[in-house]
């Protein structure tokens, strides 16, 4: 039986049906990840995003997969390709924007290509509020300190 590994996953999208989008990821994510959790929808302003843009829907995703944290993430960007995610600058608008935020309890450092925890997830609310909602326990490998608590040290409280 090939071993599985939790994943936590970030997803964005501020083009088109950005909610359907968001469901269609998870679909075509769903041959490498079971168990999925998903969060409820967050529409937030854009941050470090180039020049006006419409709103982010954000989400978050919990499962487990048998891929390894390359392969998922080589997964990831495929999936954002096939959804039209195009790439013309930073921060430019997209249909599905898809971040591995943990892979276990693993630390991932092959910059630039893959870092895991994701190296900026804990100065974004739009990350962990959705993630709270569906793994407040999780424990960030890197502080010790769970998704629940940071996004209290986030809010400052």
């Amino acid at each position: 039986m090939a071993r599985v590994t939790p994943v936590a996953i970030a997803l964005g999208s501020n083009v088109g049906h950005r909610e359907q989008y968001l469901h269609d990821a998870l679909a075509a994510l769903g041959a490498d990840l079971s168990n999925i959790r998903l969060s409820s929808f967050h529409d937030t302003e854009p941050v470090g995003m180039a020049g006006p843009q419409r709103r982010v829907l954000n989400a978050a995703a919990i499962a487990v997969t048998a891929l390894s944290a390359g392969d998922l993430l080589d997964r990831l960007l495929a999936v954002e390709r096939q959804l039209g995610r195009e790439r013309p600058h930073p921060g430019a608008a997209r249909t599905v924007d898809l971040d591995l935020i943990f892979y276990g309890d693993a630390i991932i450092d092959q910059a630039p290509r893959l870092r895991v925890p994701h190296p900026r997830f804990r100065e974004r609310s739009f990350v962990l509020e959705p993630l709270a909602e569906v793994a407040a326990d999780w424990r960030d490998p890197v502080t010790g300190k769970t998704v629940g608590e940071l996004l209290r040290d986030l809010r400052g409280s």
